[in-house]
C-alpha cells in the first residue's frame, strides 16, 4: 500500500532573529528614530509608552504589543511620570499576515503573555548579555547552549503569533488551559492591587475560604515560588520603576512599595537584584547612554 504524504502550509515563516530584549526604560528615555529590513515586536510589560511610526502613532500600555513592519521608520517615547518595563525582539518574517499587527496595538491574553515569555526564556539559553542596550547592532550567541534551543525561538515565536492571528480573527479571547484556577487567579490580583501593604496567610486564607496547606501548595505549583517571595518580587519590580523614574528617594520608595523599614528593603533588592538601589539606577543610566 503506497502513502501519501502531505506537506505543510507556513503561513507564518520566521527565517532570522536580530534581538531579543528586555529593557528596563528611566522615565522620558526616548529613542531615535529608526529603521531596518526587519520587524520588531514591541511588548509592553509594566507602565506604558508612546510609540510613533508610519502604520500607528500613540500610547502602547501595558499588555499591549505592536509590531512594526520591515523598513517602517519608528521611535519610542517613555513618559515624564512613568518607568516603563519593555520587550522588544528583531526578527524576519515576509509574510503578509502580520502587516495587520502595525496598525494598531493588539492586548494579549494571559496565554499569548506566557508564550512571549516563553520566547525571552529560551532566548537567554541562546544569547549572550547584555539584554538591555539600545541599538545593539550584534547581539552574540553563546557557543554552546541547550539542544534545539535555537530552533525553539523560531517555534514558539512563530507559536505566539499564530495564536495571535487567531484569537484576532475570531474576535475572541482564547482560553488559556494552563491559566490560574479562578481562586487563585483572584488571589493574584488581591496581592497586585494591595502588595504596598502587610499581607498575611491567616488574611489570604480567610478572605478566600481556603486553608494554609491547600493555599500554599497550590500557589506553588502554580507559581513557581511561596506567596511570601511573590510578594517581595512583586514589591521590588515596583520599586525598580520608582528608582528609574528618578523622582523619589531610597526612603521614599521604601515606604511607597510596603516595606518595614529602608534597610531591609536595601538588603532584599540586592539579594534580589544583586547590587543596591543606587548601583542599580547607575547601572540603568549607563547603559541607555551607549
Amino acid at each position: 500500500m503506497k502513502f501519501k504524504l502531505k506537506t505543510f502550509d507556513d503561513v507564518i515563516r520566521i527565517t532570522r532573529i536580530a534581538n531579543i530584549h528586555y529593557f528596563e526604560f528611566t522615565n522620558r528615555f526616548r529613542t531615535q528614530e529608526d529603521r531596518h529590513p526587519f520587524r520588531e515586536l514591541i511588548y509592553v510589560d509594566r507602565g506604558s509608552v508612546e510609540v510613533g511610526a508610519e502604520d500607528y502613532e500613540g500610547p502602547v500600555t501595558m499588555g499591549e504589543v505592536i509590531v512594526h513592519r520591515e523598513n517602517e521608520i519608528h521611535s519610542i517615547r517613555c513618559p515624564p511620570d512613568g518607568a516603563p518595563n519593555v520587550i522588544i525582539i528583531g526578527f524576519a518574517c515576509r509574510d503578509a499576515c502580520l502587516d495587520v499587527l502595525a496598525r494598531a496595538p493588539t492586548r494579549l491574553t494571559p496565554e499569548q503573555q506566557r508564550l512571549l515569555t516563553d520566547v525571552v526564556k529560551e532566548g537567554r539559553s541562546v544569547f549572550l548579555p547584555p539584554y538591555d542596550v539600545p541599538n545593539l547592532p550584534d547581539m552574540k550567541k553563546r557557543e554552546v547552549y541547550p539542544f534545539g534551543a535555537d530552533q525553539m525561538i523560531r517555534l514558539k515565536l512563530e507559536t505566539f503569533f499564530i495564536e495571535l492571528l487567531r484569537s484576532r480573527q475570531s474576535g475572541e479571547i482564547l482560553p488559556s488551559s494552563s491559566a490560574p484556577d479562578g481562586k487563585l487567579q483572584k488571589i493574584l490580583s488581591y496581592i497586585d492591587e494591595n502588595y504596598t501593604q502587610p499581607i498575611r496567610l491567616e488574611e489570604l486564607c480567610f478572605l478566600f475560604a481556603t486553608n494554609k496547606s491547600s493555599l500554599c501548595r497550590a500557589f506553588r505549583e502554580e507559581c513557581g515560588e511561596t506567596i511570601v517571595a511573590y510578594v517581595n518580587r512583586r514589591r521590588i519590580t515596583e520599586a525598580k520603576r520608582y528608582l528609574r523614574d528618578g523622582r523619589y528617594s531610597v526612603t521614599e520608595i521604601s515606604a511607597m512599595t510596603g516595606f518595614s523599614s529602608v534597610h531591609y528593603f536595601s538588603r532584599l533588592f540586592k539579594q534580589y537584584e544583586g547590587q543596591s538601589p543606587t548601583e542599580y539606577v547607575g547601572s540603568i543610566r549607563s547603559r541607555l547612554m551607549l
